[in-house]
């Protein structure tokens, strides 16, 4: 399969005629074979008209054919076989294993979409009958379903190239209710979200669906992706990136004639709480998790461990002197991008720099595209004092938070911005202090988890991956599960409509 830098609309390609750009392989900073032409104003007018001409047809196919869609992507994006997986690895440093469980995430959590679909629970059909001999007045004959909201953006992703880009779960749970996408692939892996791009494209074609159901655009700089989520047929926006980047798309969605909502997934620090109990008895085997969870990936999830709480105790002393000794050992890992690696380097640089932070341990050194884990401590009072130290840094890099107390370390909870999880590490005696925390945990993550780090998200029906802000742009949604495709419904409610124009779903 050849990769050519094209823009996919209606259902063809076309070289983009607004500048161009190079994949960049990660390890080396190198440029890629095959330049990529930028989308124009024109090409993105084009792509969201299709979508909204494409929506009042795709929004009412049956379920099964809009299931067996989604089954024919995970087909095809199979199909692709080891060029996807070369290309990906080559863009983004991430090893052979990752990407191959990457791709059988996205091509999994497509099927459970289909599976979703067919199942139409989505709809939420409710029937309240009426009773014309209700006095005093008669009562009405009311229906209800969920409707899509229309055409969505979606935002690859940089650190998800497969399960969090062109065809993921944004994607998956847009097209599952309903709504065509255009999607704004992200600069930092074009090949790959143009092979998929193509694999996608494939299957609206098989499944027999407009054109307009799905497109691929690129951009050469932000102002692409910012005509996309201004332009008034979008009707609601994907997003899995930086602060900066989402609230930017938050506020052009918010100044529309017709604002629309921003499923932004931002930031997260993902705060992990030692309780004493457990540091008594497992100290080291939990510093032997962190570790492994801090580091895995280069530490490039949005789940990574950052923040470490605990009281100061002998456990916390053991906890950090095994953790410290660990990971000298851990070994450098390419990085998404150039760009990601300078911003990691930078944001370390600024923890070693902080008065109010020390460094206990580094990983191995590696080369200039590489990430170095590292971990810091702190105390509780200066973080609560220097709000700083609860900024991300997108990488492997912890900070371990000494609390004088329990009551310390609940006003540092109380100071924490939004999560996408918290990590409780717990044994029979530390209960009855974390069911006292939980309400408060409650209000401040999406996933709270015992025992483990927040590092690997299950896709499943139960499953929440977002979070207060600003972890998230809107905390009562999730971006992983089944639960994802109601970012992209709202409801109708018929009232004494004739079965003659009821929609098929209600009669």
């Amino acid at each position: 399969m050849t990769i050519n830098g094209s823009l996919l609309i209606a259902g063809s390609e076309r070289r983009g005629s607004n500048g161009e750009f190079t994949g960049i392989e990660a390890a080396t900073g190198t440029a890629l074979p095959v330049s990529f032409g930028g989308a124009s104003a024109a090409d993105v007018e084009e792509a969201t008209r299709l979508a909204w001409e494409a929506f009042d047809v795709y929004r009412e196919t049956d379920l099964e054919t809009r299931a067996a869609f989604l089954e024919t992507i995970s087909t095809e994006i199979e199909g692709v076989g080891e060029e996807l997986v070369e290309r990906a690895m080559a863009e983004t440093g991430l090893p052979r294993g990752r990407l191959e469980g990457e791709r059988a995430r996205t091509t999994g959590q497509l099927r459970l979409f289909a599976k979703e679909v067919r199942e139409g629970r989505f709809q939420e059909l409710r029937f309240d009958a009426g009773d014309p001999s209700r006095k005093p007045a008669p009562k009405p004959d009311l229906r209800l379903r969920n409707i899509p909201v229309g055409p969505v953006a979606v935002f690859g992703a940089s650190n998800f190239p497969l399960a969090f880009s062109v065809a993921g779960g944004d994607t998956a749970s847009a097209l599952a209710a309903g709504c065509p996408v255009v999607v704004k692939a992200h600069s930092a892996h074009p090949g790959t979200s143009e092979l998929v791009g193509r694999a996608v494209q494939r299957a609206v074609l098989k499944a027999g669906l407009p054109a307009g159901t799905f497109a691929l655009l690129f951009d050469t700089g932000f102002d692409i992706g910012q005509q996309l989520v201004a332009d008034p047929k979008i009707r609601a926006v994907g997003f899995t990136g930086s602060r900066r980047g989402g609230t930017a798309l938050m506020e052009i969605a918010s100044k529309r004639k017709q604002p629309i909502p921003v499923y932004a997934e931002m930031s997260s620090i993902n705060p992990v709480i030692l309780f004493p109990g457990a540091l008594e008895n497992r100290a080291e085997e939990i510093a032997t998790s962190f570790v492994s969870s801090l580091a895995l990936g280069a530490g490039q999830f949005c789940t990574n461990p950052g923040l470490i709480l605990a009281v100061d105790s002998k456990g916390l002393e053991v906890f950090i002197t095994k953790a410290s000794e660990l990971l000298p050992e851990t070994g450098a890992q390419t990085m998404l991008t150039p760009s990601i690696a300078k911003a990691f380097r930078e944001g370390v640089g600024r923890l070693e720099q902080h008065s109010e932070v020390s460094m206990l341990a580094k990983g191995k050194t590696g080369g200039d595209y590489d990430g170095v884990a590292a971990l810091f401590e702190t105390s509780a009072a200066s973080l609560l004092a220097h709000h700083e130290l609860q900024d991300e840094v997108f990488g492997a890099a912890g900070l371990v938070v000494r609390c004088k107390d329990f009551e310390e370390l609940e006003q540092v909870i109380d100071a924490l911005e939004g999560q996408l999880t918290v990590a409780l590490h717990v044994d029979a005696g530390d209960l009855d202090d974390a069911r006292r925390l939980v309400p408060k945990l409650e209000m401040l993550a999406g996933r709270l988890l015992v025992n483990g780090f927040g590092t690997g998200v299950e896709v499943s029906h139960a499953m929440v991956h977002g979070g207060p802000y600003p972890a998230t742009a809107d905390g009562r949604s999730t971006s992983v599960g089944t639960l994802a495709i109601y970012r992209f419904l709202r409801p109708v409610s018929y009232q004494d409509f004739p079965e003659a124009i009821r929609p098929a779903a209600l009669r």
